[in-house]
């Protein structure tokens, strides 16, 4: 998996995409094959992303998939954040393919929508990438600008307080490194117009911000020269008139912009304005400007152009005087706007890169690698980061691997309104082919009703109608219970038994109930008719919990109530096979009210003894107990608790040490977390049945319905 980093800007126009791109050329040139990736476009329709662009050009990134952030805001309206996330997670693992590392740049806060934060917090997790923040420097005093950095860092960082561990530097941006000098009243200065005039060179290396969990990444310079348009660019931005007779192209596109000056005075008193870059803007009827700015362009002086305002234009004799100076040397354009209004349109200039303005942009870039810190860079991009799974990630995995499974499932309960519905969104999206027992007339009424259109080509099957044919199969199978085809029809009235049945025959492959029927009704028919795989001394239970930074695993939550030892031991190597097997990296750690060797008592001996038990059976296994909670959860803890712990304050599998103390923890997580918990699903059978929460959600079903049919695929391997 590539080690990614995220950009996240702490304020607008902090030079976001340079920054991007510069990281991206700075890992580059460290011999590590980079990618680029933008989750998320900001331009307006039919208009191409300059990163996205830039990054194809420069670094020959393959195209990517950008979702823009009017569909982004779309799915949050309609409360489809999860839908939302796993669009980036698919993206992200298209563009990601073959790249060592990925560089993500995140979203630009705006005027009109600045809360940016929590969209780049949630995309950041999903993608499981690492925080740097952009921030634009701050130009007070030396102490007063290290203090406004240090409050604007903090704030920064609170504002992502959800991904506060994984931000792990700040790039600073746009630092002033020489004393500037005072412009001219006429002057515009297009680098930075609300630049003061008394700034101090400050050194943010200072900032009390700055630690060896959160770095400095970089210090960028203030270039002036690396803000400068194009005049053409202007001329685009403003819609200004070219007359294609007086300009020569190859001047309009190397000629840049670094002054804007408004000629109000006589002659006399423009002259000092007259500086190579400078853009003069005057009526088009001052001919003695005209005269002055050609004479000036005559000795040599690169001014950026002229612009005649008000629709006005100069004497004919001038313009034919001037001529050969304006075709050689001198662009002008006109513009209907009169003089003020051309100004304030200039003022507000907004100063991106041009696409066809390579020039710009590679250097650009170049001021942003070459003020990295290479030491910094080469050190994190060699830490090793724990694989960890994203609920967006985990979610996106599993109905991939669903959809390739290809698997048929069926649902006892299929009148019930959830199921039906879960059942119709598992249609659409291909996770698997679902097979509803009960009437016809009846599921589509429970559809219209619940005000959705159930596919026509769904599979009902009536239970009337093929409960006959498995009465023999079933009596077979249950002959040493002396089972009569009496009792086995009177069994099969039990949709859930039916369905069993269908399991047990290959007519299905995997079975989901639950959400009217206990676990016993679910469980039961299992028990007798599928019964437990050759390797499995027991069948237990897990549940994936999507907590917001990342998926554990649960068990035993459902199934178990007082196992002992031996049976806990088994729960654990087929909790940490069933993660391993969904992308999760197991580090297992053993539940108890005691860490360690502090505490005595029978339920803590026999979570030791498991645990020494499934070490013996697994030595390739990470399994540590007995754990505290909050030992196994949070590294703070471990450190003081366990601190020799491989396991402890990383553990992501979950081993309760029974009943009770497992399904009161997940139901308490699930509750007070607003957590999504996708499960139980059950281990240890020889064909995938798996049981739902009374209380479940659709969303809850569809994907507990994807893991049974990714499970029939793992048991046919």
């Amino acid at each position: 998996m590539a080690k990614s980093y995220y950009l996240s800007p702490t304020a607008p126009n902090s030079g976001l995409t340079t920054a991007s791109l510069g990281l991206t050329r700075a890992l580059d040139e460290l011999g590590v094959k980079v990618g680029f990736f933008k989750p998320v476009t900001q331009t307006g329709a039919g208009v191409a992303d300059s990163s996205i662009y830039f990054a194809n050009k420069l670094f020959d990134t393959p195209n990517q998939q950008a979702i823009s952030i009017e569909q982004a805001q779309s799915f949050l309206s309609l409360g489809k954040k999860s839908q939302l996330l796993e669009k980036f997670v698919d993206n992200f693992r298209t563009a990601s393919e073959g790249f060592d590392a990925m560089v993500i740049e995140g979203i630009a806060p705006t005027i009109d929508d600045a809360d940016t934060n929590g969209l780049n917090a949630d995309i950041s997790n999903c993608l499981n990438a690492e925080i740097i923040l952009i921030a634009p420097a701050s130009h007070e005093d030396s102490n007063s600008g290290i203090a406004e950095m240090d409050h604007h860092l903090s704030r920064a960082i609170s504002s992502l307080s959800t991904v506060k561990k994984n931000i792990i530097g700040c790039i600073i941006n746009h630092v002033i490194t020489t004393e500037p000098v005072d412009s001219d009243l006429d002057q515009i200065t297009v680098s930075n117009l609300n630049e003061k005039s008394e700034q101090q060179v400050i050194d943010f290396k200072l900032c009390s911000s700055f630690s060896n969990k959160f770095g400095l990444v970089g210090q960028i310079p203030h270039r002036p020269e690396l803000q400068s348009p194009r005049v053409i660019d202007v001329a685009r931005a403003l819609n200004l008139s070219i007359p294609s007779k007086l300009n020569c192209d190859d001047i309009l596109h190397e000629r840049r912009v670094t002054n804007i000056s408004v000629c109000a005075r006589s002659v006399e008193n423009l002259v000092t304005i007259f500086n190579p870059g400078t853009l003069l803007v005057t009526p088009g009827d001052r001919n003695d400007v005209l005269l002055a700015a050609c004479m000036a362009a005559q000795n040599g002086t690169q001014l950026a152009g002229i612009i005649l305002t008000g629709n006005l234009h100069p004497n004919s004799q001038i313009m034919a005087l001037c001529l050969p100076t304006l075709r050689e040397s001198l662009p002008i354009f006109n513009t209907q706007e009169d003089t003020f209004k051309t100004t304030v349109r200039l003022s507000a200039l907004e100063n991106k890169v041009a696409l066809d303005d390579l020039e710009r942009i590679k250097s650009g870039i170049a001021n942003i690698s070459e003020n990295l810190n290479t030491d910094w860079l080469k050190e994190n991009f060699q830490k090793e980061r724990s694989a960890r799974f994203s609920p967006a990630a985990f979610r996106f995995e599993l109905s991939k691997n669903a959809k390739a499974a290809k698997k048929t499932i069926v649902l006892p309960e299929g009148a019930e309104p959830r199921t039906v519905r879960a059942a119709s969104i598992c249609h659409q999206r291909k996770i698997a082919t679902c097979v509803l027992l009960g009437k016809e007339e009846e599921i589509r009424s429970v559809a219209l009703r619940h005000d959705f259109q159930l596919p026509d080509d769904i599979q009902i099957v009536d239970p009337d109608e093929v409960r006959k044919q498995y009465v023999v199969p079933m009596t077979e199978l249950r002959k040493h219970k002396n089972l009569s085809p009496q009792a086995a029809e009177s069994m099969l009235e039990d949709n859930v038994v039916l369905g069993t049945m269908m399991l047990a025959q290959g007519v299905v492959d995997g079975l989901v109930s639950g959400a009217i029927h206990t676990t016993a009704n679910t469980v039961r028919p299992a028990f007798q008719l599928i019964k437990t795989a050759p390797s499995s001394k027991i069948v237990s239970s897990i549940f994936f919990m999507c907590l917001p930074e990342q998926v554990l695993v649960y068990g035993d939550c459902a199934i178990n109530p007082e196992p002992d030892a031996e049976q806990l031991a088994d729960i654990a190597i087929q909790s940490a096979d069933s993660a391993t097997a969904f992308g999760i990296e197991p580090k297992i750690a053993m539940i108890s009210y005691s860490t360690g060797t502090s505490g005595e008592g029978k339920d803590v001996e026999k979570v030791r003894k498991a645990t020494k038990i499934a070490q013996e059976k697994r030595p390739d296994l990470l399994i540590d107990g007995p754990l505290q909670y909050d030992a196994a959860a949070i590294e703070d803890v471990a450190k003081k608790k366990a601190p020799n712990s491989k396991v402890a304050g990383k553990a992501t599998v979950f081993i309760f040490p029974d009943l009770n103390t497992g399904n009161t923890t997940y139901k308490a997580v699930q509750r007070s977390a607003n957590v999504i918990s996708i499960g139980p699903m059950l281990q240890g059978l020889r064909k995938p049945v798996n049981d739902l929460s009374r209380g479940a959600l659709i969303e809850d079903i569809v994907f507990t319905i994807a893991l049974t049919a990714v499970q029939a695929t793992q048991n046919n391997d």
